[in-house]
Formats: C-alpha cells, sequence, structure tokens
C-alpha cells in the first residue's frame, strides 16, 4: 500500500477552516432548534455518561438517562462530565431528545490526547484512576504501557497496568513479560493479571475499581470490553476478535461510556487506541513522568543534556550501573524520537 502523503500546510489550514464553517454551521442550526425557556423544567444536576456528535447521554440523580443536546457555549463536553443540564417539559417524540445541557462544571481532572487538527482533545473528565490494559495477542508492548504511564503521571492520576489474556499464556511468554510486570511493581505501579475467558483474576481488578472513577485505556484488541463484560455482566459492551490478518486489533468502542460498578464506583470505556501520541509534551516533562528518572535530573554534567550519549549523564549511567531498566529507557527514547516525527509541522496552540 502506498503510503499516504502528508497534507501541506496550505491544505491543512483550508482543512481545518472548512470544519470550523461545518461546526459553526451546525451548532447554528443546533441553537435554533433548542427550546425556548418556557419548554424547559428547571435545572438540576447530571453526569454525561456518554456523548454522540452533538448530542449526549446525561444522567440524573435518579439513574435516569436522556439524550440531550448541549448549549453552543459550551466548549467540549465529554464523559464524566459534571453538568447542570434541563428537561423538556415535553419530550420531542421525532428526535427522541429529552433535555439541555447547559453548564459543565469544573473538572477535577481529564485525561486527553492531542489530535493533529483540534489540538489536545479530552477523552473523558473527573477521573480518578487509569487502568492500563495489555494482553499477550495483540503482542505485549512495553512501548504502549509506557506511552500511557506517561500520559498518567503527566496529569498525576494513578495508573493500574493489567495484563489481560492471562489464560493464552504459556510457559515461554510468561517467562518473557514476567521480567517487564516486576520492572513496574519494583517502580510502585500496581500490577494486575487476569482472563476475562476463565474469569481468573478479576476480583482483584474489580476491587480496584470500588469508590473510584477510572478509565479503561489499551491498544486496540487487548479485550478491555471483554473484561468489562466479565465484571458487569450486564454492561452489553460490544466484542470483536482480533484481526487475523495483520494481528492488530479492530475497535470495537466507538464512544467512551460511563458504566456503574454494583459495589460502587464508575468505570469508563474510551475508544481504543493503537497509540497514544504525546507530541505535546516538552522533552523535560517526558523525562519527569519517567518516575525513575527523576531524583537523576540534576545529576547530569550539563543542563541540557539529553541522556544519551552526552559525557556525565546520570540516567545514562544509572542505566549501564543496573539501577534502571534498558528497556525502559529505550522506551523513553523510542517515545522521544516518536514525538518529533509525530508532531505536526504547525498546529494550533495547546
Amino acid at each position: 500500500m502506498a503510503k499516504k502523503k502528508k497534507l501541506t500546510k496550505g491544505q491543512i489550514r483550508r482543512v481545518r477552516a472548512n470544519q470550523r464553517k461545518r461546526l459553526d454551521k451546525a451548532e447554528k442550526a443546533l441553537d435554533q432548534a433548542l427550546p425556548e425557556d418556557d419548554q424547559l423544567d428547571p435545572p438540576q444536576n447530571g453526569t454525561i455518561v456518554s456523548r454522540f456528535g452533538q448530542h449526549c447521554d446525561v444522567e440524573d440523580s435518579e439513574g435516569k438517562v436522556r439524550r440531550c443536546n448541549s448549549r453552543r457555549t459550551i466548549e467540549s463536553l465529554v464523559t464524566g462530565d459534571k453538568v447542570i443540564w434541563r428537561p423538556y417539559k415535553q419530550a420531542d417524540e421525532n428526535s427522541g431528545l429529552g433535555g439541555v445541557v447547559e453548564v459543565v462544571q469544573p473538572r477535577s481532572s481529564e485525561l486527553c490526547r492531542p489530535d493533529f487538527y483540534d489540538g489536545l482533545k479530552p477523552v473523558a473528565a473527573n477521573i480518578d484512576q487509569i487502568f492500563i490494559v495489555s494482553s499477550v495477542l495483540p503482542a505485549f508492548s512495553s512501548q504502549i504501557i509506557d506511552r500511557y504511564l506517561v500520559a498518567s503521571e503527566n496529569i498525576e492520576i494513578e495508573p493500574v497496568i493489567v495484563l489481560n489474556k492471562t489464560d493464552l499464556l504459556d510457559d515461554a511468554s510468561r517467562a518473557e513479560i514476567a521480567p517487564y510486570l516486576e520492572t513496574y511493581r519494583n517502580l510502585g505501579y500496581r500490577v494486575l493479571e487476569a482472563s476475562s475467558l476463565n474469569a481468573e483474576g478479576l476480583e482483584p481488578v474489580r476491587e480496584a475499581l470500588v469508590g473510584r472513577v477510572s478509565v479503561f485505556v489499551g491498544q486496540s484488541g487487548v479485550g478491555k470490553s471483554s473484561l468489562i463484560n466479565a465484571l458487569l455482566p450486564n454492561a452489553e459492551e460490544l466484542t470483536g476478535e482480533v484481526s487475523t490478518v495483520s494481528g492488530l486489533g479492530q475497535h470495537t468502542t466507538t464512544a467512551a461510556k460511563l458504566l456503574h460498578l454494583d459495589g460502587g464506583g464508575d468505570l469508563i470505556d474510551s475508544p481504543g487506541v493503537r497509540e497514544f501520541a504525546l507530541w505535546h509534551l516538552e522533552t523535560d516533562r517526558v523525562t519527569w513522568c519517567f518516575r525513575e528518572f527523576r531524583e537523576l535530573m540534576g545529576d547530569c554534567r550539563f543542563r541540557d543534556c539529553k541522556h544519551g550519549d552526552d559525557p556525565g549523564c546520570a540516567i545514562r549511567e544509572a542505566v549501564e550501573a543496573g539501577k534502571i531498566s534498558q528497556q525502559r529507557y529505550d522506551n523513553y527514547h523510542h517515545i522521544l524520537t516518536t514525538m518529533d516525527t509525530d508532531k505536526p509541522k504547525r498546529q494550533r496552540p495547546l
């Protein structure tokens, strides 16, 4: 397959301008279609449990969910947002809509990923912890785990690493993966192992979710939705098979969805992404996000040390002394390299 040509700067500007025009047109039409205040009941609190284009599902204090529009003044709306909304006095049977979101409450936290056209794009809001789901199939990747760990450390939200599909482990693959998991445990990360197929290891995962708002992230095909089905049989999440041609996962979750746990707590299943881009971060911030590098960042001989072949690099010397994982060090430099190659030549301010 021929490599897709990158857009020129002029083409990118035109694409963005056309997108903005279409969005403005849709938002104006939406505003004109919204009911007047006398057609709405008094404001009440709610939570966004899912988002679909111009519409969203809002759950009220009694657990009832209604699909709503949102005011044009609302810049962004994601699953997990706490909002003030107003129900229609009389439901619109034609559209199936039942209310209007008026205000988004301040977020205690948000997970974002950089988007080529839209800058930083929120994925979920008001979360307490991030479950990084990996598996044996698609092939276990410490690079992808480290990307998510950097994203978690950057917003200072606790990560939990989950190795799913342990039923597929044989002696050889377990011996290969075990050192990686041990490295993460030694760094203080919580690491859980589970199988959604045979239900092994599910109870520790379930206990870790209680009383928290968690988001599930991970490469497509690692079994996030299957794991959620095993934890919440009534979740009715879609599941899909890993592509037998490419070995890559197929996207089965198309919109983030907030689900309630029987024992308390909520979880959000986000659309699968094969890589979590980090090009919006500064190099020093990525270094800081590798928690074992932090205390050494000021010990290098040179202030502008790149932590590669620079003489007197404290981080590289720690790697050579076996105090820092060689794999983590290699993943760090791989992230920095992909940041340079993935970063748009010109983008909106983030």
